[in-house]
């Protein structure tokens, strides 16, 4: 039945391969030909397109190692002044080697769901087929994730593959295969960068459950329970992969470019479009501050870079304090730190490492430093691995899932694509509202979406009215003459709530959650 799933899923993506590509698909094709045609000292040198190497070295040995496959499709892709080349070989080869790439995806998800299914996950009361139980729900939430399909597929990057790693290093880690698990979460590093956001976590759960022998939670721990054997063990597994992915470009001497592609601080607080996290609102409440000053008569000057521009630069916030990468850095570790002591003071319990992951990602994405919207995908593909676990998991995934995979609708904004996405959500949306629901036997109330209350349904069920404002009354009004950002802005301020509002509600549950609580709520 899995890879019966896998087949249909990915049936589905050969028919989005004439789809819109965006510049991540030339991002690509340009790294395809950076890695291709010049030797490894000038990979993260080479500037001809604006769209140089960023991404960690392994990343470029993946890229080197499909420009050999693509030769066969059409050399021409390969030429580092071909910009914008898009034959239709390249686009068949560049969308195929996503999809196929997407077995790695696929086996992390089967991973995952065979340790559900040996840790005591119960199946429906009420669905006794395969279909009912939480496993085969969680391979369709993952496989066919409406955000992987969008920005992967359509969009174009890679996200499955790196999403595939994951998973896997996750499965390993709660299955106790520890060495294993840190070695493919320090390949995951190694290709790409933003998965150091979830790094504490790992940090802290290594550290407590295997250097440190596991003691029973509230216990005082034992200095002479640390194992240096395995921490050696640890160091050589992480520093080994970090070796060969950064060895070439050290014995260049070039580790400091290499760097200084990867944590670019130039780029401005925020993405061209705000990511729906704390700084979209934070940079509106400066907006309406402005408008209200000069209301009140005051003079305020608005910087050239205007946030709302639609660029990506640095800007100066006009009443507001400016924010620096400093004090994004600062928000984000207080925003998780509670979450560390939490996951430290409970041992040995691998789904509050899960808990944990996620709400790191959700704190980086929240308050880091140039954040995309494409981030969001960080915080719902674990939290669908929880959502078949316990109820309040499921509610706020709904809700989480449903704002989020919306949040990404600008990326995709010509007129066939608009059909596609609307599609893409609510086929996926509808699949995981009503089986979630069936999974935990919950009867939904009047005027209520399944496993929401009747605000949360009012919040999702807007959405709607934003779509068809933005789509058809807004193009038609004289406003986008003199404010083309506000769709982009409307969506960013409106599913940051939701977001937020999810964030929030997911850390006081795990914060307040015991382990009785765990235990009775779980499964």
């Amino acid at each position: 039945m899995f890879w019966r799933i896998v087949l249909m899923i990915s049936c589905f993506k050969l028919l989005l391969i004439p789809s819109y590509r965006s510049t991540d698909f030339e991002v690509h094709r340009n790294w395809l030909a950076i890695t291709h045609s010049l030797p490894i000292d000038k990979w993260y040198y080479e500037s001809t397109s604006e769209w140089t190497l960023d991404y960690p070295p392994l990343f470029a040995w993946f890229e080197f190692l499909l420009s050999h496959i693509a030769k066969y499709f059409d050399s021409k892709m390969l030429n580092v002044h071909n910009l914008n080349y898009t034959s239709t070989a390249t686009i068949l080869f560049q969308r195929l080697s996503v999809i196929f790439s997407d077995i790695i995806l696929a086996y992390g998800t089967k991973e995952c769901c065979m340790y559900l299914s040996t840790c005591g996950v119960r199946k429906s009361s009420k669905w006794s087929s395969r279909w009912g139980s939480p496993t085969a729900i969680l391979q369709l939430l993952l496989l066919g994730n409406a955000g992987l399909l969008m920005v992967d597929h359509i969009h174009f990057q890679y996200n499955g593959l790196l999403f595939g790693i994951l998973l896997l290093s996750v499965a390993r880690t709660m299955q106790d295969h520890w060495l294993e698990g840190a070695f493919w979460f320090t390949i995951l590093l190694n290709m790409k960068h933003i998965y150091l956001y979830i790094a504490p976590a790992y940090f802290i759960y290594y550290l407590r459950n295997y250097c440190f022998t596991r003691a029973v939670p509230g216990e005082p721990l034992q200095l002479n329970s640390f194992s240096v054997v395995r921490l050696v063990k640890l160091s050589i597994i992480v520093l080994s992969v970090f070796i060969i992915s950064f060895g070439p470009f050290i014995a260049c001497g070039q580790v400091q470019q290499v760097l200084s592609r990867l944590f670019p601080f130039k780029r401005g607080l925020c993405h061209a479009y705000w990511a729906p996290n704390f700084w979209a609102l934070y940079n509106t409440a400066d907006k309406i501050l402005v408008t209200m000053s000069r209301l009140g008569g005051l003079n305020v000057t608005v910087p050239v870079a205007s946030m709302t521009g639609g660029l990506v630069q640095e800007f100066q916030h006009s009443v507001l304090p400016v924010v620096s990468p400093r004090t994004t850095l600062v928000c984000t570790l207080l925003s998780i730190l509670p979450c560390l002591v939490k996951l430290w003071k409970c041992p040995g319990n691998p789904l509050h490492f899960m808990r944990s992951l996620i709400i790191c990602a959700s704190g980086a994405f929240m308050f880091g430093w140039h954040v995309h919207e494409k981030a969001i995908l960080m915080v719902i593909i674990p939290l669908s691995v929880m959502a078949v676990v316990w109820r309040k998991e499921a509610e706020i995934y709904l809700m989480m899932s449903t704002v989020g995979h919306y949040s990404l609708f600008p990326l995709l904004f010509t007129p066939f694509e608009q059909i596609i996405k609307v599609f893409i959500l609510l086929i996926y949306s509808v699949y995981a509202f009503q089986n979630l629901s069936h999974l935990f036997d919950i009867k939904t109330g009047r005027f209520c979406l399944p496993l929401l209350s009747r605000i949360e349904s009012l919040y999702i069920s807007a959405l709607g009215f934003i779509y068809f404002f933005e789509s058809v009354i807004f193009p038609f009004s004289g406003l986008m003459k003199f404010y083309p950002f506000l769709p982009l802005m409307l969506t960013s301020v409106y599913c940051a709530l939701g977001v937020t509002y999810s964030w929030l509600r997911y850390y006081y549950y795990f914060i307040n959650m015991n382990e009785t609580d765990h235990k009775r709520k779980a499964y």
